[in-house]
This record gives C-alpha cells, sequence and structure tokens, in this order.
C-alpha cells in the first residue's frame, strides 16, 4: 500500500478515525487503524467492538493495499510533518511516513487480525441537521452516568413521543429530555459515549441515523460510525416529570450561573445549595462549617408559595448550562420532590434535578 495526499487532510482522516480506539483494550490489534487503499480512495476504520468509525479520503494512490498502523502515533505523526504533501507506505512489515524531509518507520500490525467488521446499512434511516442533533446530544448527555457498572444508565434512549424523536438520559440524581419536532422516531438505547464522538468523527452539516435492533449507526459526508446497542430496560422515566408545579421562578440564566458559581466556591460537589423561592426572585445561601459560606439575591420573577429547597451545585450548572435561553425557568412543587429546568422560550429540553434534603 502506498499513498500520498496533503498532510492536514490525511492528519484529519486519521484522527477522527482514532476517536474509536480504546486505550484500554488488551488486544494489541485494536490500538491500530486500519488503512485500506481502492482505487483513488483511502478508507480508515477504527473500532474496540463497541464503537466504530470509518473516514475516507481522496488520495494519489501508487499501490492498492491494507495495513493497520498504530492509530494515535500515525496520526499525530503525520499532524506534525512539514506542512504539503506526505506520503505513507507500507513494507517489510513497518509503514513509512515522509513528506518534505522527516520520516517516520513505524511498526506495522498485521491487518488479517484486524475485526471483521460488518459494513452498516447505509439505506433508510432518518435524515436531519447534524447540529441541531450534536447540540441535542450535548444536552442529553449532561445527564447520563459515567459509572460503567449500571450500563443502562451510560446511554441516551431514543424513543417515540408523538410524531417527535425523544431523547433521554438518567444518571438517577438529574433527568434530561430533548425532543426533536419533526424528526421521525427511532427506538434504542445508544452509549453516550459513542454519541459524544459524533461531532468530531462524522460531524457534518446533514446526518443520517438508523438504529436497529443491535446496532445503531450514523452517516454523513465525513464518514460512518457505529455503535453496538445498550441492552435493558431503560428506567420509567415519565412518571417522575412533574404535571404540575406549586412554584415558578423565572430568572436570568447568567445571573443564575453565576450566583451559583460563586456559592460553589465554599460549597463543593458534597455541600448543597439552598435556594429559597419567594416574592421578587430568589435567596441563595450556602454554609461549610469549616470554610463559611455565601449568601445572595438573585431578582427575577416568582409565582407561588414561599419554598425553601437544596440542590447539588454541580448538577445545577449543568443543567443551567445545557440549556440555549437566556432566561430559564424553574418549577418546584415542596423542598421533597424534584426541580425542573427549562428554557423561557421554549420546553423542547427539560432537566429535573432530585433535592437535596436539608
Amino acid at each position: 500500500m502506498r499513498i500520498r495526499a496533503e498532510r492536514d487532510d490525511l492528519a484529519d482522516v486519521l484522527g477522527r478515525a482514532s476517536r474509536a480506539v480504546s486505550t484500554r483494550s488488551a488486544l494489541e490489534i485494536l490500538q491500530g487503524v486500519l488503512c485500506t487503499v481502492s482505487g483513488k480512495e483511502l478508507t480508515v476504520t477504527a473500532t474496540d467492538l463497541e464503537l466504530t468509525i470509518r473516514t475516507a479520503l481522496t488520495v494519489e494512490a501508487m499501490e492498492e493495499g491494507s495495513t493497520v498502523i498504530p492509530a494515535r502515533l500515525a496520526a499525530e505523526a503525520v499532524r506534525k510533518m512539514p506542512p504539503g504533501a506526505v506520503s505513507l507506505a507500507s513494507h517489510d512489515g513497518e509503514v513509512e511516513i515522509t513528506g518534505n524531509g522527516p520520516r517516520f518507520a513505524l511498526r506495522e500490525f498485521n491487518a488479517a487480525d484486524f475485526p471483521q467488521i460488518e459494513a452498516p446499512d447505509e439505506t433508510g434511516g432518518v435524515t436531519m441537521d447534524g447540529d441541531v442533533f450534536t447540540s441535542a446530544i450535548a444536552q442529553v448527555g449532561t445527564a447520563a452516568s459515567l459509572d460503567e457498572a449500571r450500563p443502562i444508565l451510560t446511554g441516551i434512549h431514543f424513543a417515540a413521543e408523538g410524531e417527535s424523536l425523544r431523547m433521554v438520559a438518567t444518571d438517577s440524581y438529574r433527568l434530561a429530555v430533548r425532543d426533536l419536532p419533526g424528526v421521525a422516531p427511532q427506538e434504542g438505547l445508544v452509549p453516550v459515549r459513542a454519541l459524544r464522538e459524533l461531532s468530531k468523527s462524522i460531524g457534518a452539516p446533514k446526518l443520517t441515523a438508523l438504529i436497529g435492533e443491535r446496532s445503531a449507526s450514523f452517516h454523513s459526508d465525513a464518514g460512518i460510525m457505529s455503535a453496538r446497542l445498550i441492552e435493558g430496560t431503560f428506567p420509567n422515566y415519565r412518571q417522575l416529570l412533574p404535571e404540575a408545579h406549586e412554584g415558578r421562578l423565572v430568572v436570568s440564566k447568567d445571573e443564575l450561573l453565576d450566583a451559583v458559581a460563586r456559592a460553589s466556591l465554599v460549597a463543593e460537589d458534597h455541600i448543597p445549595l439552598r435556594l429559597s423561592l419567594g416574592s421578587g426572585g430568589v435567596d441563595m445561601a450556602v454554609q461549610r462549617q469549616e470554610v463559611g459560606g455565601e449568601t445572595e439575591h438573585i431578582n427575577g420573577e416568582y409565582e407561588g408559595p414561599e419554598i425553601t429547597i437544596a440542590f447539588n451545585p454541580r448538577y445545577l450548572s449543568d443543567g443551567l448550562n445545557a440549556l440555549d435561553d437566556d432566561r430559564v425557568v424553574l418549577e418546584v412543587q415542596d423542598e421533597h420532590k424534584p426541580g425542573l429546568l427549562y428554557g423561557a422560550g421554549s420546553q423542547d429540553f427539560r432537566y429535573l434535578l432530585m433535592p437535596v434534603r436539608l
């Protein structure tokens, strides 16, 4: 195999595919990317057996063939070459990367050992705005768990909500829901780790999603990403969404975020923020015995009885950061039931936050 391509283009396809490589894999072959040249196209594939990313580039091909090269080392080696054309060639058990002076000689893996990856179905699926979809993933993914001991909570649940696509995630302390009106429903539980790679691996203005029985695949002009679905039953989140509220606060997102950030200097993660909602807005207070405390008032519009409720400061900050609106709404029922955050201009994204008992 031997090709020539512009440095930046080659570094790009290698780097984007390499995002599927797991540094924790015990299989050495999975630390590499499969590079295949056919005609004038270089296809680069990486996988950790759960997540697979395939990218492609039109190149000057001098010799067809396949090789597996160390993923991140090769991508960085190409990226650090001088500007201009870079050649990549495999022979005698090594892969040579050259261009305008420097030369890397990297050990070649046996391409026959690379897993046989079944090509995902590229027919059908739902085509949508790529930026809107990846933005929705970022919002909902805020509430997904990172605890691999509870795999059901490490995914984003795709479901139907009327004629819209609904995306839901929860770590049991908070719940995020995003509706995408006008997007045909897809059903399945997709690992959040895979979804977070979409924008960095195959992000494009148009994206097609197809969720099958065992895997989900996403296609764009930049490549293909597929991920194995998480097996199991997602929690019944609908029973958590409140149908009514006692108190409703409308406040500037930035002002509330700034106040939470100041209070967090004292609170850290394990000390709750106390919010007293009443006429004129909300009084925020935090007290930590060994350090001290902080209090302040945030102006806002409040309807309902006076209610005092406490939240984990990081979870509250995460929810506020996930909202797009300049003004946000916090709905509460009482100090023991979850609070609901959403933008004042739209409820397409909602963030439910469990309170901390005082």
